[in-house]
């Protein structure tokens, strides 16, 4: 094994045998997690929680994350990456039972919680992948996961539309799905997956890490700091709209959760389609900073335009019916939520339509942006520290999944359904000024600094 291994990175070409249930594992937990993307804001709804507590309740995966993957990570480079992926996924598949049960409000947060403390699988993943990888063929390994990722991406919400028609829009039926993936993946792991990292490149004691140094570092390096504002807000602005969506399409459209599911499949295969056939044709035709101002453009565009969409109920629309899916999980209507659905009667196809309109450049924005915006880190570093920065990068990407649905649940809380979409539509118009003065052209040579440590 090791024999192959070596001689894959000596000629450069990736060992797809090795390789392949690093990229399996990554589609089973991709898909598991997407499942649930389209009804977790409704399971909160069904407890009779506001927005605001939906966008806590999001907020809390990936604060959890922040703190505990980077050192569950140091601890894969002291132990192996097979013990440290099989405690995640095992931490996941626990996570996702607790969800199915759930009877009450806090064992959704104790789920989110547990999924986030051991939400280290896609990260270990990635540092088999650069175990199993010379530098001449990392970059491509890496965008095999990068594809399995968005595959997993598209087919989540596909399965969580079919688990919810199966079972009658209850809720606990795609996590109980999700935690069938977990368990496949825990599987896998165990029986099939091969650690990557011998004995002897193991790490004696975990690295520290400076995050919030390197992260302050950023934001003043005149290369990358507009890059990382930027990086921050692609998240941020996402948040926003994450935490809204679900009680905004009960409001303006009686849309239900299998709708939901329906408007994020769409997304993930605008996103699928971009990121995966169009965005390496784009990025030689025009640049990777064109595609940032027209990404930036996109997304400000769409989510403003969303603001504006009508209050037309659906054509299948049923108060009675969604009342009845909302009741399902606790057994009585949530008094407060009944509020924000619209009585029967003139149903139609329009406002479905315009909103799947102006929703539209948003996916097409933040798939032009997430790439370009990473290509343009690397260009801007030296190439020993590339890795350094995507990291920082990373730690402002979490940083506004964070930070952006308690945001827009406060904002849709305090102000009403447009308000988030309107202030993500401002905040995307000054980010776009901004990028046109302060992104400006570099040559190739000129390099941000964030090698010294702080």
């Amino acid at each position: 094994m090791e024999t192959t291994l070596s001689n894959s990175k000596q000629t450069g070409s990736l060992d797809y045998r090795r390789l392949m249930p690093l990229l399996v594992i990554v589609l089973v937990d991709v898909m598991g997690l997407t499942i649930l993307m389209p009804i977790l804001p409704y399971y909160v709804l069904a407890f009779d929680a506001s927005p605001f507590v939906i966008g806590l309740l999001i907020s809390t995966y990936p604060v959890m994350q922040l703190m505990f993957v980077p050192i569950l990570g140091s601890l894969s480079d002291r132990v192996g990456r097979k013990p440290v992926l099989a405690v995640a996924q095992v931490g996941t598949f626990i996570s996702l039972l607790i969800l199915g049960f759930a009877h009450t409000l806090w064992l959704i947060f104790l789920s989110q919680i547990i999924d986030g403390i051991t939400g280290a699988n896609l990260a270990t993943v990635r540092s088999a992948m650069a175990d199993s990888t010379s530098p001449q063929n990392r970059a491509k390994g890496l965008g095999l996961i990068g594809a399995a990722f968005g595959v997993g991406f598209l087919l989540g919400p596909v399965l969580s539309g079919v688990a919810l028609r199966l079972s009658g829009n209850n809720y606990s039926a795609p996590a109980f799905a999700a935690a069938g993936f977990a368990l496949v993946s825990i599987i896998l792991t165990t029986f099939v997956f091969k650690e990557t990292l011998p004995p002897e490149k193991r790490s004696v004691q975990a690295v520290k890490r400076k995050s919030l140094g390197q992260m302050v570092k950023a934001l003043h390096d005149p290369n990358l700091g507009i890059l990382m504002t930027l990086i921050f807000n692609l998240r941020f602005q996402f948040g926003i709209f994450t935490a809204v969506f679900a009680p905004f399409m009960l409001s303006r459209l009686g849309l239900d959760s299998f709708g939901s599911a329906v408007i994020f499949i769409l997304f993930g295969l605008v996103s699928v389609v971009v990121q995966g056939g169009l965005i390496g044709r784009l990025s030689q035709q025009f640049g990777e900073r064109q595609l940032v101002l027209v990404g930036l453009a996109l997304y400000a565009l769409g989510f403003f335009l969303m603001a504006f969409t009508p209050q037309q109920t659906v054509p299948w629309y049923s108060r009675d019916v969604v009342i009845e899916e909302l009741s399902q999980t606790t057994g009585t209507a949530p008094e407060s939520q009944l509020a924000l659905l619209p009585e029967d009667g003139g149903n139609g196809a329009t406002g479905l339509l315009l909103m799947i309109a102006f929703l539209s450049p948003v996916p097409i924005g933040y798939a032009l942006l997430q790439p370009s915006l990473n290509s343009l880190v690397t260009k801007r570093v030296e190439p020993q520290n590339v890795g350094q920065a995507l990291g920082v990068g990373a730690a402002f990407m979490s940083a506004g999944t964070v930070l952006g649905p308690i945001i827009g649940g406060f904002l849709f809380t305090m102000m009403g359904a447009a308000a988030p979409f309107i202030a993500n539509g401002v905040i995307g118009l000054v980010l776009y000024l901004l990028a046109r003065t302060r992104l400006t052209p570099q040559p190739d040579d000129v390099y941000g600094d964030l090698a010294a440590e702080t």
